[in-house]
C-alpha cells in the first residue's frame, strides 16, 4: 500500500503541477486553508490535479485577499487509472453525497447515475456530485478524480456498458445467496468490472429481465437483511473489490 501523509493538508487544483511554479487559490479554497485550517505563509501542504501526481507546496501571499502556492516536489507519481464503473439509482442529498463520496473511496472510476422505473429522484445535481469526488479524493489521499456522468435513462444506460465488461448487479432475489460464491464464480473471465445499485423500490420486472439477458451478468444477493441504497453501494463495492477488484492486489 502507497505511503499517504495525512496531516498536511491536501488541495485539488484544475491546472497543470510542475516544481518551482505558483499557483493561486480560488476564494471557497483559500477560506477553507485560512479561516478554517487557519495556515500562515510557509505551512506546507500537497497539492494535486487529477493528471501529474501529488506534489509538495508552500503556502505563500496568505496576508492576500487570493493566497497562491509554490510547488516544490512531487511527492507521488500518477498513478495508473482505476477501471471500476459504479451505476446507481439516485438518491436525495444527503444520502446522496455519502454514497458518492464512499464509491469514491472504494475505488470507483466512473459515476453514472440511472433513473430506473422505480427511482424516486429525477433530478441530479451533478455539480454536487463533482464537489463531492474531489473533497473525497482530498481526504483519502486518492490521486485520480472519478468521471460523473450526467443521469440517463434505464435503458441506455445498461445499453451503454460494454458487452465484454462484468455486470455486477444487487437484488435481493437472486438465486445464489451467497455473494462471494457468486463472483468467485465470474473470477475466472478477468474482465473490467461495473456494478449497479438499483432504487429503493427495486428493479422492475422488465428491468431485471434486460440485466439477465445481457451476457457477462452477476446477479448478487446482499445477505439476509434489506439494506438501504447507500448501504448496499458499499457493500456491492467491498465485495466486488475483495473478490474481483485491486484489493486482491493491494
Amino acid at each position: 500500500m502507497p505511503h499517504y501523509d495525512f496531516r498536511t493538508a491536501r488541495v485539488y487544483l484544475d491546472a497543470p503541477l510542475a516544481a518551482g511554479q505558483a499557483v493561486p487559490f480560488d476564494r471557497a479554497q483559500a477560506n477553507y486553508l485560512l479561516n478554517v485550517l487557519r495556515l500562515k505563509p510557509g505551512d506546507e501542504l500537497l497539492l494535486f490535479n487529477g493528471r501529474d501526481g501529488e506534489w509538495q507546496a508552500q503556502l505563500a501571499g496568505a496576508g492576500k485577499r487570493v493566497p497562491s502556492a509554490v510547488i516544490g516536489e512531487r511527492r507521488r507519481e500518477q498513478p495508473r487509472p482505476s477501471d471500476l464503473h459504479f451505476l446507481f439509482a439516485p438518491l436525495k442529498h444527503a444520502r446522496l453525497d455519502y454514497l458518492v463520496q464512499k464509491a469514491v473511496e472504494m475505488g470507483a472510476a466512473r459515476l453514472q447515475p440511472v433513473l430506473t422505473r422505480h427511482t424516486q429522484v429525477a433530478r441530479v445535481n451533478v455539480e454536487r456530485m463533482r464537489a463531492n469526488v474531489i473533497e473525497a479524493a482530498q481526504q483519502c489521499g486518492i490521486l485520480t478524480l472519478a468521471e460523473v456522468a450526467d443521469p440517463v435513462a434505464f435503458k441506455t444506460a445498461i445499453g451503454d456498458v460494454d458487452a465484454g465488461r462484468l455486470l455486477v448487479f444487487c437484488d435481493e432475489d437472486a438465486e445464489v445467496q451467497d455473494p462471494v460464491a457468486a463472483l468467485a464464480a465470474a473470477a475466472r473471465a478477468g474482465l473490467p468490472l461495473a456494478v449497479l445499485i438499483g432504487p429503493e423500490g427495486g428493479f422492475a420486472e422488465e428491468e431485471r429481465a434486460a440485466l439477465l439477458q445481457r451476457p457477462n451478468v452477476v446477479r448478487l444477493a446482499l445477505g439476509p437483511r434489506i439494506l438501504r441504497a447507500d448501504t448496499a453501494a458499499v457493500a456491492a463495492l467491498a465485495l466486488v473489490q475483495g473478490v474481483l477488484g485491486d484489493w486482491r492486489s493491494a
